[in-house]
């Protein structure tokens, strides 16, 4: 017997009763757990594959330099294509797509988990980076297209974000453990068999949805916007690598530029433009997605030096190294189970600005990090808490970026939301970190990285205050959507 797939309806309520989240039925579970379980696997995939790298390398032949390129040849097409995927979703359905991500995704991992030499392994990795560009826009615009906006979608995402950061943690961890138990290729196997439970339950639970109209694709903001993307992170993932003085680096950087803003000019003239122009000059988009870039950057920067500090200088193996992050990771769930309170009490805005000012602060105490072994101790305390921080601002920011936009529209703001993520992810390393990895005193070199990055969340955390100067929804706890001009 097929499984009813028509949303459930969420009867009117007072303004008071809306501020306490509703108990979600039996179906409404089933969905989340397909669109959360999709997003985990997705973020999973960032993280799991870091501590095998070097034994990856010397199983297929890749020199040192080269290993950059099983992390870029994800990270390429899934920051690339996210918007234009999430628009495709919108236009030709957005289960379609996701479902198309999800087969794909599951492919790419069994490609990637029996290769025979590097080409056929960062196929399969470029491959796995084009499924996630197709699941990560489309199953955040199913999520906020079944749960109506208020507490229903307030649980929803707090739950979404909180398996969103576990994901990375959790694949540091049992990326060390499957390659230290089984090999390198165990941890492609384990993304395959998320992709094969997912993929079977997800066409009889969860429902259609797009815009009404369909108007002519944007091919030339497609185009534009999707080669900009590429060029940038191309540029940024090389970077962190090699230096900016490479002249393949700077000339993706400066083709990267020249076509963002040709997309602009582009989506200006458009009739049907791949971004709203005008969705940009909402608040709530356009400082809300700030937040959400500044959230993502700095916290996988301080990740990256952190493990980096535990690793070179305590002398922590990767395992070792893992467990102190999975710290960080069971402090993500609780922070992701109290988000959606706390929210529904202060509002969305109010939460990002104290989110983004928290993980600022509480990153300061690393800077006492010394070579005694209560460096550990003070490492995995401050990471943790900084990090219950950056999962209430990831929470925050989505719903301050979705909240008053159309469903029609929805595609279009989470995929402003997931570029912001995956972008935010992407950039931060090779913007800070290469300051720790090429300087002769790495100690002294992630020292400067961290004041770097607190002041850079600070300043946020100033700017998206004064930026979202507006009240918050009756009875919703977010932010209404206003335009950035004045009023």
């Amino acid at each position: 017997m097929a499984i009813d797939t028509t949303p459930t309806p969420t009867p009117a309520a007072p303004v008071a009763e809306q501020r306490t989240a509703p108990r979600l039925s039996a179906r409404d579970r089933l969905v989340l757990f397909v669109l959360c379980a999709a997003q985990f696997m997705v973020a999973l995939d960032f993280s799991v594959l870091n501590v095998a790298l070097p034994v990856l390398g010397a199983d297929l032949g890749m020199s040192t330099s080269a290993l950059q390129w099983a992390v870029t040849a994800f990270a390429l097409p899934s920051g690339g294509f996210l918007l234009l995927f999430g628009r495709m979703g919108d236009l030709y359905g957005r289960r379609r797509l996701f479902l198309a991500g999800l087969a794909l995704f599951g492919a790419a991992s069994l490609l990637a988990t029996f290769a025979w030499d590097p080409a056929s392994f960062l196929a399969g990795r470029a491959l796995q980076g084009l499924g996630a560009a197709a699941i990560v826009p489309t199953g955040m615009s199913l999520l906020t297209t079944t749960f109506p906006e208020g507490p229903a979608r307030d649980r929803a995402l707090g739950i979404s974000g909180t398996l969103l950061s576990l994901g990375f943690t959790v694949g540091m961890v049992a990326g060390g453990v499957l390659t230290d138990l089984l090999s390198w290729r165990s941890t492609m196997a384990l993304l395959a068999l998320f992709a094969l439970v997912v993929l079977p339950l997800a066409p009889r639970l969860l429902p259609e949805s797009r815009t009404p109209e369909r108007p002519r694709p944007d091919v030339p903001g497609a185009v534009t916007v999707t080669g900009g993307l590429l060029s940038l992170i191309y540029a940024l993932t090389t970077a962190a690598e090699h230096g900016f003085g490479r002249t393949d680096v700077l000339a993706s950087l400066v083709a990267g530029l020249l076509l963002l803003a040709a997309f602009v000019a582009v989506e200006s003239r458009s009739a049907a433009p791949l971004v709203s122009l005008p969705m940009l000059r909402r608040r709530t988009v356009a400082w809300g997605n700030l937040g959400g870039l500044v959230t993502f950057s700095m916290m996988s920067t301080v990740i990256f030096v952190l493990t980096l500090y535990l690793q070179e200088i305590l002398h922590l193996s990767a395992f070792e190294t893992g467990l102190v992050f999975g710290v960080q990771g069971v402090l993500s769930v609780v922070a992701g189970s109290l988000a959606p309170r706390v929210i529904g009490r202060f509002g969305a805005r109010r939460t990002l600005v104290g989110a983004l000012a928290g993980q600022g602060l509480l990153g300061l105490p690393l800077l006492a990090l010394g070579e005694g072994g209560w460096s550990v101790v003070l490492a995995t305390a401050a990471v943790s808490l900084a990090s219950m921080c950056h999962l209430g601002a990831i929470i925050s920011y989505g719903l301050t970026v979705t909240s008053g936009v159309p469903d029609g529209e929805q595609g279009l703001a989470t995929g402003l939301v997931t570029s912001t993520q995956q972008v935010g992810i992407t950039v931060g390393i090779p913007l800070l970190g290469v300051l720790a990895t090429t300087t002769t005193d790495l100690r002294s070199g992630v020292h400067t990285v961290l004041v770097l990055d607190a002041v850079i969340v600070l300043a946020a955390a100033v700017l998206v205050a004064a930026g979202l100067r507006t009240g918050r929804a009756a009875g919703s706890g977010t932010v209404e959507a206003e335009p950035l001009r004045a009023r």
